[in-house]
């Protein structure tokens, strides 16, 4: 039996996304930042300019092989689930600054959520350049108290039978959401399975595409 849409009511909450105050405040700790190592020599500002470069061009295309590879390879999704930073180092990616990098897996009976309450640690460069509105106290907070009317809001809902659970990661251990593959994706190659991972299915704020046609 098909299940109906669980209606909601008007939001009277703060919506998802980045607000001015917020943006604000970021702004000084960034300046204030950047000031302070530029006078210790931790580096120069074409470096600071290149970097910036870098972080607008990334994107989530690693993460997508990453999952792609555990889609198609079962021992090296194991090795995922167990040990996140050698397994993507296995694939030639480095992902150092922290310690742990947990992978937890959407299945049909649990579906994981990822959110950074103190500050918006993301697993670089798998996740790429982290969204506005990962960062955003709203979503901070809200996801916290109330997954379920958040993974709506994305556009994402799930069954009553679902059991949701929100990682709560930190500057030491950050975590990526291994997406569930989608049906009828069988045969498809690890690049055209790839083309199927979105940003927002590895926070577990959304999920894999279907295969075009399916």
């Amino acid at each position: 039996m098909t299940q109906q849409p669980r209606q909601h009511s008007p939001t009277t909450h703060e919506p998802i996304g980045w607000n001015e105050p917020d943006v604000a405040y970021l702004k000084k700790q960034v300046l204030a930042l950047i000031t302070l190592l530029r006078q210790k020599g931790v580096f120069t500002y074409p470096e600071f300019l290149a970097e910036v470069h870098r972080l607008e061009t990334s994107s989530h295309d690693t993460g997508a092989r990453v999952v792609a590879h555990a889609w198609t390879d079962p021992t090296f999704k194991e090795r995922l689930l167990d040990n996140g930073k050698a397994a993507v180092a296995e694939l030639g990616i480095d992902v150092g600054g922290y310690d742990e990098l947990q992978v937890v897996e959407n299945t049909d009976c649990i579906h994981n959520v990822v959110v950074c309450t103190t500050c918006s640690c993301t697993p670089a460069p798998l996740h790429g350049l982290t969204p506005d509105w990962y960062k955003s106290t709203a979503y901070r907070t809200r996801v916290v108290q109330e997954p379920r009317e958040v993974l709506g809001e994305f556009g994402l809902e799930l069954p009553d039978t679902v059991e949701v659970r929100v990682i709560d990661t930190d500057v030491r251990r950050r975590c990526l959401v291994l997406p569930k593959r989608p049906p009828l994706s069988s045969g498809l190659s690890e690049d055209e399975l790839a083309a199927l991972v979105t940003q927002e299915s590895l926070f577990g704020v959304g999920e894999a595409r279907g295969p075009v046609g399916a």
